[in-house]
């Protein structure tokens, strides 16, 4: 995380910190070396766990590994996703440890370090083109949608799922994105797929999901969510019909951050009226006939 500790580019170490099952040893910060996570955090401190404030901040690579570190997380999401050329020769250090370096950004390391890295946003083999056959799951399928990139999409498809666990309701999530795939094992990296094959993708998530709870769930169908992406009003977002059309949700939750009169990085775009805004996504759904119609549903 050198560089951004304290910074919403921060955000894959921010979410691994919170929701990874593997034991996490340190944080690499050279600004923040010799401190605890906790002592940097601001904004983020009610989103990391309690548990992740003693972590240690660490200035190198090499400290990392004399705490018994054996793999290097790519800690950061930007904006373009690219792995800061600085970075190299902190990389090329720890592979040469014998590290494995987990890669969620589009810059590939696999040419450079062999089985050393896992490239997250490779698009997956044998994929084709969408075919609406997650219409046709028993489950529940639940949408997270939102009105800007980074506004807690994940975070609360993944608290959604861990309520529905804890109360003994079946359920499956979709991770769409590098940080879910990392966080989960499993997912499609959206973003890296060709747009033909996108929603194909997500579908064929989607059947996945949906085989595990048959399979580990007592034979119970249960809630399969699915990590969104984007936002309709955004103009770097183009992720959202390949989710509507692969998922076929029969559920939407919708996240917006409080208070946001627009959005983040283009403040000239206003956010419109939640209410119109969420009948603007029921109506594309309904139209890609992947939606019941909100008139029924509304009426029971």
């Amino acid at each position: 995380m050198e560089g951004a500790l304290g910074v919403d580019i921060g955000k894959m170490g921010y979410a691994v910190m919170r929701y990874s099952q593997n034991e996490i040893v340190c944080v690499i910060d050279s600004a923040h070396g010799g401190k605890r996570v906790g002592e940097t955090l601001t904004l983020e401190r009610d989103y990391v766990q309690a548990k992740s404030h003693a972590l240690p901040v660490v200035a190198s690579v090499q400290e990392a590994i004399s705490l018994g570190a054996d793999t290097l997380i790519l800690g950061i999401a930007p904006l373009g996703g690219l792995i800061p050329e600085a970075w190299y020769p902190a990389l090329d250090e720890a592979a040469s440890a014998g590290m494995v370096i987990v890669n969620g950004l589009h810059d590939l390391l696999g040419p450079r370090y062999g089985d050393k890295a896992w490239d997250v946003r490779l698009e997956p083999k044998g994929l084709s083109t969408g075919t609406g056959a997650a219409a046709k799951l028993p489950c529940q399928r639940v949408l997270m949608i939102g009105t800007d990139m980074a506004v807690g999409k994940m975070t609360a498809g993944l608290e959604t799922q861990q309520a529905a666990l804890a109360k003994g309701i079946p359920c499956e999530f979709v991770a769409t994105g590098q940080i879910g795939i990392v966080i989960t094992g499993s997912g499609v990296p959206l973003d890296a797929i060709r747009v033909d094959f996108a929603s194909g993708a997500i579908e064929r998530e989607m059947i996945a999901a949906h085989e595990r709870l048959i399979h580990s769930r007592g034979g119970k169908s249960g809630i399969v969510i699915v990590e969104g992406q984007g936002a309709l009003i955004h103009p770097g977002s183009s992720a959202n019909l390949p989710l509507l059309r692969g998922s076929c949700p029969t559920h939407l939750i919708l996240c917006h951050k409080a208070g946001a009169k627009g959005l983040r990085r283009y403040s000239d775009i206003a956010t419109p009226p939640l209410r119109g805004y969420a009948k603007l996504y029921e109506d594309l759904a309904e139209a890609c006939g992947t939606f019941p119609d909100r008139r029924r549903s509304r009426s029971r």
